[in-house]
């Protein structure tokens, strides 16, 4: 059996309660379960304490991301989740520090993770798709969503995870299109899984 730890990133703003990120976790828990494997989870309006997270990233073979995109990044209260669960994480439990070693002080940054499992993120963003990979759109200048995501991918590559593609949910603010979210959702997630 294959262990699956699902976290919901987001955090409620008076204008974004939070109900698509909850119901594509709900979605990706679901599927999990049918799949047979098992799940964990962690939602950042809920408590946790620092060490049972840890524990959770070193049981998982996976671990799926949910978040909405704030400011270009993730929410306040995930980088919290960051700062306290990752920083000890690298103490030891999830990687040997920053991976450099005092032979060679210079070389293996960032490469000193002890995991080896896989993560995938799934976005929700008020920018369109055709906001992305598009050098006539000057705001993101070409970039494509994971170019935009490359702290969140260094941060999982940081523990040795392996990246799987990214999953975006796209204008869900002005433009939404949510049933067809779900469905393309469902399709990427039977194509990876």
């Amino acid at each position: 059996m294959k262990n699956v730890f699902i976290i919901n990133g987001h955090q409620k703003y008076p204008f974004s309660e939070g109900r698509l990120n909850a119901s594509l976790t709900e979605k990706a828990e679901k599927y999990f379960l049918k799949k047979g494997y098992g799940v964990r989870k962690t939602t950042m309006e809920d408590n946790y304490q620092v060490n049972q997270e840890i524990e959770k990233f070193k049981w998982a073979d996976v671990v799926f991301f949910q978040t909405p995109l704030n400011w270009m990044g993730v929410s306040w209260s995930f980088k919290k989740y960051i700062d306290e669960v990752f920083s000890m994480g690298m103490m030891g439990e999830m990687s040997d520090g920053d991976g450099r070693r005092r032979e060679q002080p210079k070389k293996n940054y960032g490469l000193g993770g002890k995991l080896n499992g896989r993560y995938m993120m799934s976005v929700t963003a008020n920018a369109p798709k055709e906001a992305f990979n598009n050098p006539n759109e000057s705001f993101f200048d070409g970039m494509s969503e994971d170019d935009l995501l490359k702290p969140m991918h260094l941060n999982f590559k940081w523990f040795g995870f392996e990246a799987m593609p990214t999953f975006m949910a796209y204008d869900v603010m002005k433009n939404p299109e949510i049933e067809n979210d779900f469905k393309r959702f469902e399709e990427h997630l039977k194509k990876h899984f």
